[in-house]
């Protein structure tokens, strides 16, 4: 094992007991790296499959299926284009555990037909859906899923040539689901996102959007976290050239698009997915118990097989250059990591290195994170993980796993338990400060209030912990209400606190930033079948007479500041006032100095504290200003000097956000860093 200096372990000498841990899994990614190297030309070579097996024009002429299925006896295409007639067209033997057969033009295979395999296996005769398919699509009437052979005779245009994904400090993530963007009680389409929610994300400022449910899956309401077929976008939406219009059209605007990707797991059921594929029992998945996740009742990835890993690479690659995304977002990480998926609590850094640590799981992931960055430089990938495993957002080289950015998953847990169990006046300034500060040195961190996990059914977002039925009937602008008015004013301050004080990006869910009034439920048999909880009313934030523009006015000043003063990008902010006695929380990052003061009813006139550098402050947001549905209780444009000992004095209402830009006197002029 090298004794080379480890980066994250210089960084932190907590970590020096794990050193042979951490220098095993960097020299594992080596040999690893090494290894597809020799056999393969590199990590691009291995993560080909998608070129080689699967269903492709054959440069002679004809179709050419190749598959991987080493234990199958025998293989044949079957479909449309041979009535189905599984003698017709039996695969070969292609030599390490691959079959194949040439197709000629002339019996019919043609793009948009639809076929599967016909695999003789231990587990018996079954027809199959090939595991690089490229589209499947649901029968109307029987509700089957077939694969389709997917070969357009024009290929599609692109006109986004020169784009680049947003870089480090500018990553404001609008998460989605396309099916359920629109308004209507039905699934939305691709082409439907992308002409009518797209230019409202780049209205808002984010800059990013995060794709969920894009591969093919065949439960509407898994969310697209029971995929079944890992190279197929899913058909529900459109065609994979509408999805290539959405991505081409969010670069336009200026937007990156990342995909929810899903290789910790994959569907259990056999007419769709890829279990017992070749007819044994395990092939993509350990076999056993091991092999089935125990409280997702979905199969789990042997990462420690080769073709495993180099289905799972070659569909990360796939997404890159067909689609152009701009990087992923990868689900379930913490699953993936431990044998145990995640269930013990993280209370030593034993349980992150030695404690049921799935170390194929961590190679792959290294590998993964390599091969997306090799790819597409710039691009983005993001963790969930909740586990908090030390550096997972470093480089191998480093010791850690390459990922960009985690997702600061206590966070929203925070919010909504605080909402769920405390009164307002009971809210614990100093547990705040402390879960929005937490996060690992030298590892960037999404910071996020909520994402589509508290938007389901069974729990409630924000506004409606807030504000709940009272959504319904008081929502008007010409309606004053108590409950409204401290739901607008509380929903404001917890998206600016987290943003500002939670991370070096920023996520949000559709239609959080404004309030949506209801869950997310998806159709299904205790519901009738109702696609009224699976869409967006994007009206309410456009109506002029409701106080959902409010809340969508302030999102979009909030990150407008985030993106001119590149609060993001500056070092993690530092506590300057904490009042437990007043609610009061004032912080600074990037210059800035916000000033939060969540008492229900104690509005503080010369609240005084002193500033993090002398000098003179202008407002340049303030939350309770009339634009964002609050009171204006303090004027625009309003300055603040520091006096002789660097304090200022600031009026700051209840339920009441200001941030303030330190600024420059030139020659009698006012300026502000943050104008």
């Amino acid at each position: 094992m090298s004794q080379e200096p480890i980066a994250i372990i210089e960084d932190d000498g907590w970590l020096e007991p794990y050193t042979d841990e951490i220098a095993a899994r960097r020299d594992r990614f080596r040999a690893a790296l090494a290894e597809v190297g020799a056999a393969d030309g590199g990590v691009r070579g291995f993560a080909s499959a998608h070129r080689e097996l699967g269903i492709h024009r054959d440069p002679a002429g004809g179709w050419r299926y190749r598959e991987w299925a080493p234990r199958a006896r025998s293989l044949s295409l079957v479909g449309d284009f041979n009535g189905w007639d599984r003698s017709a067209h039996p695969l070969e033997g292609a030599g390490d555990g691959c079959w194949e057969v040439l197709v000629p033009d002339a019996d019919g295979l043609e793009h948009g037909g639809r076929v599967k395999v016909h695999v003789a296996g231990e587990n018996g005769e079954r027809d199959r859906i090939p595991p690089y398919i490229r589209r499947a699509v649901q029968d109307p009437v029987t509700h089957d899923f077939a694969g389709q052979v997917w070969a357009p005779p024009e290929a599609f245009v692109w006109t986004d040539g020169g784009f680049a994904a947003p870089g480090g400090g500018s990553l404001l993530i609008y998460e989605a689901h396309v099916g359920m963007a629109g308004e209507g009680e039905r699934v939305a389409t691709y082409r439907e996102f992308a002409d009518e929610v797209l230019p409202r994300v780049a209205r808002i400022g984010y800059t990013a959007v995060q794709l969920m449910a894009i591969a093919e899956h065949p439960y509407y309401g898994s969310f697209g976290y029971h995929v079944s077929n890992f190279f197929a976008p899913s058909s529900r939406c459109g065609t994979p050239e509408d999805l290539k219009y959405l991505v081409d059209v969010a670069h336009s605007l200026g937007v990156a698009v990342l995909m929810d990707v899903v290789h910790s797991h994959a569907v259990k059921n056999l007419a769709e997915g890829l279990g017992e594929f070749d007819g044994s029992p395990g092939l993509y998945f350990h076999e056993g118990d091991r092999g089935v996740h125990p409280a997702w009742d979905s199969l789990l990835f042997d990462y420690g097989r080769r073709e495993v890993g180099r289905f799972l690479l070659s569909n990360l690659a796939y997404w890159l250059e067909e689609f152009h995304f701009d990087g992923f977002r990868f689900d379930g990480v913490t699953s993936m990591l431990y044998h145990h998926h995640g269930d013990t609590a993280f209370d030593h850094y034993d349980k992150y290195f030695r404690d049921g640590v799935e170390w194929d799981a961590v190679t792959y992931l290294q590998l993964a994170n390599h091969l997306v960055h090799d790819l597409r430089p710039g691009a983005v990938t993001v963790a969930e993980d909740f586990s908090g495993m030390p550096g997972l957002c470093r480089l191998p080289e480093e010791g850690g796993l390459g990922f960009d950015y985690r997702l600061g998953m206590g966070v929203p847990d925070f919010w909504i338990k605080l909402l769920k169990h405390s009164r307002d006046e009971e809210w614990d300034l100093g547990a705040m400060w402390g879960e929005l500060a937490n996060r690992r040195h030298g590892e960037r961190t999404v910071g996020y209030a909520e994402s589509h996990d508290q938007a389901l059914v069974g729990d409630k977002t924000i506004a409606f912990w807030l504000m709940d039925k009272d959504m319904y009937h008081h929502m008007r602008a010409d309606d004053p209400h108590p409950a409204i008015d401290r739901g607008v004013a509380l929903h404001k301050m917890v998206r600016l606190v987290t943003m500002a004080a939670g991370g070096e990006a920023y996520l949000t869910f559709m239609g959080n930033e404004f309030g949506h009034p209801e869950w997310v439920d998806f159709p299904r048999e205790g519901n009738g079948w109702s696609y009224q909880y699976a869409r967006r009313q994007w009206s309410l934030a456009a109506d002029p007479l409701l106080k959902y523009r409010f809340l969508e006015a302030f999102e979009a000043a909030m990150l407008e500041l985030a993106r001119r003063t590149g609060l993001l990008a500056a070092a993690p902010a530092q506590q300057l006032n904490l009042d437990a006695d007043n609610q009061c929380l004032i912080f600074e990052r990037a210059n800035l100095i916000f000033a939060f003061n969540f008492h229900p009813e104690r509005s503080i006139p010369d609240y005084r504290f002193r500033a993090h550098v002398p000098g003179e402050y202008a407002l340049a947001l303030d939350s309770d200003s009339p634009e964002f549905g609050g009171f204006g209780r303090n004027a625009a444009g309003g300055r603040f000097p520091a006096d002789g000992a660097g304090e200022l004095s600031i009026y700051l209402p209840c339920r009441t956000a200001l941030v303030l830009a330190w600024t420059l006197t030139t020659k009698g002029c006012f300026q502000s860093r943050a104008c």
